[in-house]
């Protein structure tokens, strides 16, 4: 469905994803000031946005590089002409280590490694291109997914070293383990300020081995405003942050005014007393949406205002499911916004997004590199 811009939301179809520029904007730029003023590179993980144009702006902002976690996003960002990319996954398998070689020689792609058998057949075919590939040596800081131990990071870094065609540009670790703490801030602040200062311990620690050790990487958005200033982090990758979502503020991690992506729908149907049944249904709201104690996400009104009475608490693959008392005031054409509660995982769902600013949408921005 095409649609001449710029229109008011309410002549969009529905369901439809938004993005409020301001509010992105505004997120993009605090964070980068902020990272800035500390000394901290700001290196933004695409996989939340999947556009150029985001991209583009967090540049302009200040990030030095950008995070992909698949190849198709660095596809898509190295065929966009963007610089320093870090491939934050595990380049395994002969089809990754390929393109990992060739990304590196063609773009200078860095990635991401925890083991020798991970390693070794990417040390084979980057000796055999004539190749240097760079990597960080991912270090497990509490999440427990990939990742060294700490205590084994010096070791594993010369084990690394040693198979050759490959060329070491510091440590990184991911803070996901940080969602967990539900509304306990202090806690969260904590963990993510003692996940930084590992990091950090293990780069001192690889130094005074003799290996180079430029960069200490940490990443997330709930640690965002503790983990990169840890002393002796020199880097952060967060994502979500450009937009935000429900799940962040739960965390406290921002407020729905810093929310920039929400999902335009319309009350289809109100046959069944104390429910609202919509046209944003799972497959526009992501696959990881449905939440037992939160559903799929915030209701707002058309304007983005948070309605607290009424809940999304279930969804059919075309529908949502609505109910609470401010159910009994909606009528069919209603138009409803909904902060989703994972922004990444919306984006996923979608093949583009419409540019909003005061209530009108200017510009539709392709979603890429989508699975």
């Amino acid at each position: 469905m095409t649609t001449a811009l710029p229109l008011p939301l309410e002549h969009l179809p529905t369901p439809s994803l938004l993005v409020d520029v301001d509010r992105m904007q505004a997120n993009i730029e605090r964070v980068a000031a902020d990272l800035d003023q500390a000394g901290v590179r700001l290196r933004p993980h695409v996989k939340t946005s999947k556009c150029v144009e985001v991209a583009r702006r967090q540049l302009a902002a200040g990030a030095t590089g950008l995070t992909c976690s698949t190849p198709a996003e660095v596809e898509l960002l190295a065929g966009s002409g963007f610089q320093d990319l870090l491939w934050a996954h595990l380049p395994v398998g002969a089809t990754k280590v390929g393109f990992a070689v060739t990304a590196a020689r063609d773009h200078g792609l860095t990635v991401a490694l925890d083991s020798v058998e991970a390693a070794k057949p990417l040390s084979v075919e980057a000796l055999a291109a004539g190749v240097e590939v760079g990597f960080l040596l991912e270090v497990n800081t509490g999440q427990a997914r990939a990742g060294v131990e700490p205590g084994l990071a010096v070791l594993r870094a010369q084990q690394l070293l040693a198979l050759g065609g490959l060329r070491m540009r510091g440590v990184m670790t991911h803070e996901g383990h940080l969602s967990t703490y539900g509304d306990d801030r202090d806690a969260l602040t904590a963990a993510a300020r003692g996940c930084g200062e590992t990091l950090a311990a293990v780069a001192a620690d690889i130094r005074s081995a003799g290996l180079d050790c430029e960069i200490v990487s940490v990443g997330s958005t709930p640690g965002l405003t503790s983990s990169p200033y840890a002393d002796g982090v020199n880097e952060a990758r967060p994502g979500t942050y450009v937009y935000f979502d429900a799940n962040q503020v739960r965390l406290g991690s921002a407020s729905f005014d810093d929310c920039a992506l929400t999902v335009l729908t319309r009350v289809v149907s109100t046959q069944r007393p104390g429910t609202a049944i919509t046209d944003a249904g799972l497959k526009a709201m992501s696959a990881d949406s449905l939440a037992p104690d939160r559903g799929a996400g915030v209701v707002c009104g058309a304007d983005g205002t948070p309605l607290p009475d009424i809940e999304f608490w279930t969804a059919n693959e075309e529908h949502g499911f609505l109910r609470g008392p401010g159910v009994a005031d909606l009528r069919v054409g209603d138009l409803l916004r909904v902060i989703p509660n994972h922004a990444c995982g919306t984006v996923n769902m979608w093949s583009r997004e419409y540019a909003v600013r005061a209530g009108v949408a200017h510009e539709q921005w392709e979603i890429s590199a989508r699975h």
